[in-house]
């Protein structure tokens, strides 16, 4: 399997994928990033995919084609964001099916969307965490891998709460992934699955729910 993952930030989580001995074949980046720098250091490839425009014309779909176009040419069987900062349009999900998966803080359903640490502090909530989830045209609403409870205590600030829940995800996200790898697909991971029920309480550290449930701008 040749796997493919997708940053935009600092690539902490690239970096334990790397560390788990995952089979990924190529990173694309959308922007200037250290997650390149991660990647070429490791002899991975690195395809710089730029989006150029940020605002409210950004050309989505274009866009889109020419990030899947890189991944077709190099091969890839499944593509992993890994804080990738880009809603995608139709054409990744078109060429690659359920062979997509995100990584999400926070325990969806609840809290979709890009500020969900900053929702989750807001809603006075004393458990939070991170979810593993097929990605789908809709944000943050596939079918969820895995997930892991995350407790908020006292005096939590956005950034002490999503550096506990990055610690759990640059666990759980390789553990998952394996999983994906050693199934062969993700469709064949779905089928092994058990469901855990709602997915706003559940809580695993190793699998989970074939449960609907995908990050951003």
């Amino acid at each position: 399997m040749r796997v493919a993952v997708l940053a935009s930030g600092s690539g902490t989580i690239l970096e334990a994928l790397l560390a788990a001995r995952l089979p990924i074949a190529v990173v694309a980046v959308d922007r200037p990033c250290r997650a390149a720098s991660v990647a070429s250091g490791e002899g991975r490839v690195v395809e710089h995919v730029v989006r150029e425009d940020f605002g409210p014309g950004f050309a989505r779909d274009a866009y889109t084609e020419r990030l899947t176009s890189a991944l077709l040419a190099n091969r890839v069987d499944l593509v992993a964001m890994a804080g990738f900062g880009t809603v995608l349009g139709e054409a990744i999900f078109d060429a690659f099916g359920s062979e997509v998966v995100n990584t999400h803080p926070a325990l969806l359903p609840a809290f979709r969307g890009w500020h969900a640490v900053e929702a989750a502090l807001a809603a006075g909530v004393e458990t939070t965490g991170c979810t593993v989830h097929v990605a789908t045209p809709a944000v943050d609403d596939g079918p969820i891998l895995a997930q892991e409870s995350v407790p908020v205590l006292a005096g939590d600030d956005v950034a002490s709460l999503h550096e506990r829940i990055k610690s759990v995800e640059r666990r759980l996200y390789p553990a998952t992934l394996a999983s994906v790898v050693d199934a062969g697909s993700v469709a064949a991971l779905l089928g092994e699955l058990t469901p855990l029920g709602p997915a706003a309480g559940a809580s695993s550290s190793s699998g989970a729910a074939r449960h609907r449930g995908g990050s951003v701008s």
